[in-house]
């Protein structure tokens, strides 16, 4: 092999699923896997709590994030609702995609979460996100906001504000060239040294170089939108981000949403949300959820 010049790292299918499923035994005992059919494939959704409470759909990042992240919150949450966690549709999980059809617009993934909240029998839910999830989120409450009861986002990229310079050389080569030791460098960065599940961070690893579709991407949702939102939102920032600023993510918002509540989450980086979030995430979002 010439000097200088890296192996490129191959997939392994069979490493990710079993990866996967040691994240999601840290889930509750009565967790189920559900198959929902969507316009773009079926769809892997991870259920817990008693049937008969409200729904509640939860949208992990984008990247190597997958349904499995919400193992910290999914028992507390299961108190209070039905918990819904889909694996994004195109990205590492263990959903099927039909083929070539993956969304490749807005709206696309907008009809998606239509889609899986039509597959779950609910005609509204409760919707939140983390990261790229939370931008889904946003945009499918912008689109149809009576199917959203309430929103809360975690951590938003690309709603409210861009990202940092430093944020985006950082992950380059994980994007061009994945392989795992890249995404622990990538995720030992934006973490800053903070103590991250192993089973979590293995997961992550195992997801380099999963075949994706292109994520869809776009502008940041109008200001005209955002205002005219009448759902009442939760945001919840993490100090220490490196992806963001993230008092000029709460100062836009807070311009910008009338109904919005927002939180600074201590000592607390993009990328440890949600597995390694404080305990103030859960009583923020059971709170909220609670709500009148």
């Amino acid at each position: 092999m010439p000097v200088g010049r890296s192996r490129t790292y191959t997939y392994d299918d069979e490493a990710f699923r079993i990866a996967y499923e040691k994240v999601l035994a840290k889930w509750p005992a009565d967790r189920e896997a559900l198959t929902v059919a969507t316009p773009f494939g079926a769809t892997r959704v991870n259920a817990c709590g008693p049937r008969d409470a409200p729904p509640l759909l939860l949208l992990p990042g984008g990247g190597s994030a997958t349904s499995a992240s919400w193992y910290a919150q999914a028992a507390d949450l299961a108190r209070v609702r039905r918990v819904h966690a889909p694996d994004l549709i195109g990205a590492p999980g263990l959903g099927a995609p039909a083929g070539d059809r993956h969304p490749r617009t807005v709206a696309d993934l907008a009809g998606w979460v239509d889609a899986l909240l039509d597959g779950l029998g609910a005609e509204a839910a409760d919707v939140g996100g983390h990261s790229y999830g939370a931008w889904i989120a946003l945009h499918h409450a912008l689109r149809s906001p009576a199917r959203v009861r309430r929103l809360f986002l975690l951590d938003p990229t690309g709603c409210f504000a861009g990202y940092k310079a430093a944020y985006l050389l950082h992950a380059l080569p994980m994007l061009l060239r994945p392989s795992p030791r890249r995404v622990r460098a990538f995720l030992r960065w934006e973490t800053g040294g903070t103590a991250l599940d192993p089973d979590w961070l293995h997961l992550q690893e195992a997801a380099a170089g999963f075949p994706s579709a292109r994520p869809v991407t776009g502008p940041r949702p109008a200001p005209d939108a955002l205002r005219a939102l009448r759902v009442p939102v939760l945001l919840l920032v993490a100090a220490n981000s490196r992806t963001h600023d993230s008092t000029q993510v709460t100062d836009r918002a807070a311009a910008l949403l009338p109904h919005v509540e927002t939180a600074v989450l201590p000592e607390v980086s993009h990328h440890a949300l949600p597995g390694a979030a404080p305990d103030a995430l859960t009583r923020h979002l059971i709170g909220f959820l609670s709500g009148p």
